[in-house]
């Protein structure tokens, strides 16, 4: 689907997303874009990367994204996140003042949230690709199915996990995902998006990050170190 390998532990949820004709459909619109000089974010070879750092039996935590970012640099294949280097996006420095509110974590310098997907936190998008400059333009193209049978997938397994819903179109999809009806082994946090549009009417004050790790901590999950150090940052004495 989209060009893209599925990774190895995500492979028997989705391989029926994979052989159903809309995934053909979709990697046949996305060449045909491409063909078409049209440049898509993020870039071949890193569309899955939630997938890559985040093996399904691992995650303990799923934050759900819209789509990438639609500027050049920014989109790494995790959602909010953007590479090392690259000018912190409102949303995540509105996530980062959160944090900071809630943990007394100081704000990350670095966008790379690549440390939270190894400790299992799916840094999910409902859509994985975006055309430059247009945000939402491949929503509805197929990537719906293969995200929402991601998020199915983790609410399905016995272990207790964590869905961050930020903003309306996080909250709907999930809500589409049967598993999550009444189902009081996961804990479902809502809140307005962190968009700087958005974030003055809930997010600020909501505290995610602390109860992730209040629950997680209670089902014997551990907690997630939220904190951030660049990815070639050494170990200090």
């Amino acid at each position: 689907m989209g060009g893209e390998t599925i990774p190895q532990s995500w492979r028997g949820v989705l391989e029926p997303v994979m052989t159903a004709p809309a995934a053909r459909q979709l990697d046949a619109w996305l060449r045909a874009e491409e063909a078409a000089g049209k440049t898509i974010y993020p870039p071949r070879g890193s569309r899955l990367r939630a997938l890559e750092l985040t093996p399904l039996e691992s995650v303990r935590v799923v934050i759900l994204g819209q789509d990438p970012y639609h500027g050049p640099g920014q989109a790494m294949g995790l959602s909010f996140a953007v590479p090392s280097g690259a000018a912190l996006p409102p949303s995540l420095v509105n996530i980062y003042k959160e944090l900071e509110s809630d943990l007394g974590i100081v704000r990350p310098a670095i966008g790379d949230l690549s440390g939270w997907a190894r400790q299992g936190v799916l840094l999910l998008n409902a859509s994985l690709t975006v055309e430059d400059g247009k945000a939402g333009s491949h929503a509805g193209q197929g990537w719906d199915a293969l995200t929402d049978a991601c998020v199915a997938a983790v609410a399905a397994r016995a272990e207790p996990s964590v869905f961050i819903l930020w903003g309306a179109h996080a909250q709907a999809k999930a809500a589409r995902i049967a598993a999550l009806q009444g189902d009081t082994r996961h804990l479902v946090i809502r809140s307005p998006h962190p968009s700087p549009l958005s974030a003055y009417r809930g997010f600020f004050g909501s505290r995610p990050f602390s109860q992730t790790n209040a629950f997680l901590a209670e089902h014997g999950r551990g907690t997630i170190d939220w904190r951030l150090a660049p990815p070639d940052a050494t170990e200090s004495a």
